[in-house]
């Protein structure tokens, strides 16, 4: 970046911005991070219109398909990332994801939806996301200096809490206004299907010269065995992706929980649902401003802020009011989304260049991997026992994540450094065998 690209701005918040490129790719991420969000209240309203009498079970089953291919194909994912320019293959995963939303969109505005639908092309619109994940995370450390890494993983997920203040609130509006159902539902899922073209121009249009892209990792066996030795040699990325797993699965299942409490608990309709995430994304977008801000990321901030989300979320399960539940909706979003950006800055600027895609695709398949296992069991608890046990279990169950994963840290950490003072033993012996061996000098 040259000097007068840092001019264009002097807010440190905003510092990242200065940077042409950086500037087209978030402002196509906005764009699209609003269809995404406007998708998720249609799609989850979809479901809870087509499967009477077993919303919660079809909402909990649905979410675990979309992000099942995180489980499944984020390993792959990562060494595609690895692999193939990214500018170039953030393009297809783009189009990847607009067809399921196209053919979604048209099958309910036309009243041939089925469950049975939604289910297949939310598994199909994660997969295209599973390859677009790692590859997204990754690019931003090729369109900015390091320097300014933290910046921009800040202010992309201010971008897309920006969008989730918008999409939701918009898409709940959007849905009244055409009659509740599921026609209604259909034409923002068919908005959500146009964002797409927003990131797919942004990215044609960078400029290329700027991009400071790693050379491209070989083809050859053992590749991903090699990502994960790395990370299993670093007890410090080994906590981080504890946390992500406990908090991912069982925590960070709003989709669920807040239509869930929306409807059962409070007996609310969809422009109360839709602004629950408007509300959460004041926090989130609050802690995400916060971030860019932070010029260093400790695994200290990870664990507390990991803490400080369990028990907020805990405390949501006892709101006895739609309005309390939804004046602590922010102070949710601020601990979910510190507790996310310093993880994910965490793993990029403590990782290698060279395994970073690899790296960050292991992140992601197990931060959001874990939610095909997490959301049928939140659904269920959610239809067995109530509403308020799908926040309550999922915050308890983050909190003990917490412990464990610091427990394990701990136990590599002492098992690293017993490690290292053998090693150093061995070496100063060897050093003095040779130093008793070796012929005298004349």
């Amino acid at each position: 970046m040259t000097e007068t690209d840092r001019g264009v701005t002097t807010s440190p918040t905003f510092r990242s911005l200065a940077n042409p490129n950086y500037r087209r790719y978030a402002a196509g991420g906005v764009v699209s991070n609003t269809g995404t969000w406007m998708q998720r209240v249609a799609q989850d309203w979809l479901v809870l219109e087509l499967a009477v009498g077993s919303g919660a079970t079809a909402l909990g089953i649905t979410t675990g398909l979309q992000f099942l291919p995180f489980l499944l194909l984020t390993p792959f994912a990562g060494l595609v990332a690895d692999r193939m320019p990214k500018q170039r293959l953030l393009q297809l995963t783009n189009l990847g994801m607009a067809l399921p939303a196209l053919v979604l969109g048209l099958l309910a505005v036309t009243g041939t939806a089925e469950v049975w639908h939604v289910y297949v092309l939310a598994f199909l619109l994660g997969s295209a996301s599973a390859f677009d994940a790692p590859a997204r995370q990754s690019f931003v450390s090729e369109i900015v200096d390091p320097v300014d890494l933290t910046n921009a993983v800040g202010l992309n997920s201010a971008s897309f809490n920006a969008a989730r203040l918008v999409g939701p609130g918009l898409a709940g509006l959007l849905i009244a206004v055409m009659g509740g159902g599921a026609v209604g539902t259909g034409w923002v899922i068919l908005l959500n299907a146009v964002s797409y073209a927003a990131p797919i121009w942004s990215l044609r249009h960078l400029d290329v010269a700027r991009i400071d892209s790693p050379a491209l990792a070989q083809r050859g066996p053992g590749a991903l065995r090699e990502g994960v030795a790395y990370v299993r040699a670093r007890p410090d990325l080994m906590l981080v992706l504890g946390l992500v797993f406990f908090a991912g699965t069982f925590g960070l299942n709003f989709q669920i929980t807040s239509a869930l409490m929306a409807t059962e608990v409070f007996g609310k309709g969809p422009t109360e649902f839709g602004l629950l995430g408007s509300f959460l994304a004041v926090g989130s977008l609050t802690g995400a401003l916060l971030a860019a801000r932070r010029e260093h990321v400790r695994h200290r901030l990870v664990v507390g802020s990991a803490l400080a989300f369990g028990a907020t979320v805990m405390l949501a399960g006892l709101m006895p009011t739609y309005l309390t539940f939804a004046l602590l909706t922010p102070i949710t979003g601020l601990t979910a989304l510190t507790f996310i950006t310093s993880a994910n800055t965490y793993m990029q600027l403590h990782t290698d260049a060279g395994v970073r895609g690899r790296v960050m695709a292991l992140y992601l398949m197990i931060f959001m991997g874990g939610t095909p296992v997490g959301a049928p069991i939140i659904g269920w608890i959610g239809h067995e026992y109530g509403a308020r046990w799908t926040l309550l279990g999922g915050g308890l169950m983050t909190i003990v994540g917490v412990v464990l994963s610091a427990m394990l840290y701990l136990r590599l950490e002492r098992a690293r450094h017993g490690r290292v003072a053998a090693n150093d033993e061995v070496a100063q012996g060897d050093v003095q065998d040779g130093a008793r061996t070796a012929p005298a000098a004349f």
